[in-house]
């Protein structure tokens, strides 16, 4: 006699999608129905999750008109609920950059002393780089400490950071 029972494997958690325009491109933000789990900005015509039904929240809601009132010009900082996965110096990186205000910067090194770390340049790099959340968190804020853009991993790259950063008032190399 044979068995039918079949074992499945989990559901996966619920994910809650949202695009919208911008003048950056197509910024996709996703939700766990209480915070925004992760925003991005298209990337030559793509996004993370292009092909799945889009499934607002509230929260993806407010995430939304905020990120319209920041590209409009009337809005300096967010007040939406984010959660963050990362390693515990990662978060440690990502709270540093929610503390720099609308059109400041900090350096690479400034963000180090500020996580304890003050020789660990590289490592903060690779943690702004990986920040999940980007504008919301403005990893865009920081620079090279002679002010040099030396990368940015959203959208286009670089050119992408430059508009932020111009939209901003910051000035850079």
């Amino acid at each position: 006699m044979q068995n039918h029972t079949t074992i499945d494997s989990p559901p996966p958690p619920s994910i809650h999608i949202a695009r919208v325009d911008s003048p950056i491109g197509r910024i996709e933000l996703t939700s766990d129905g209480t915070s925004i789990t992760s925003l991005a900005i298209e990337r030559d015509g793509h996004l993370p999750h292009d092909g799945q039904p889009e499934a607002s929240t509230a929260v993806i809601d407010t995430a939304i008109a905020q990120l319209s009132e920041y590209f409009a010009g009337s809005r300096r900082e967010f007040d939406v609920p984010v959660t963050l996965g990362g390693t515990d110096f990662q978060r440690s990186v990502w709270r540093e950059l929610t503390d720099i205000p609308f059109g400041e910067v900090a350096s690479y090194g400034e963000i180090g002393m500020a996580t304890g770390r003050p020789t660990a340049g590289r490592a903060v790099g690779g943690a702004v780089g990986a920040n999940p959340v980007p504008i919301i968190i403005p990893c865009h804020r920081v620079l090279a400490s002679n002010g040099r853009i030396t990368g940015y991993s959203g959208g286009n790259g670089i050119p992408t950071k430059e508009w932020l950063l111009d939209h901003e008032g910051i000035e850079h190399r």
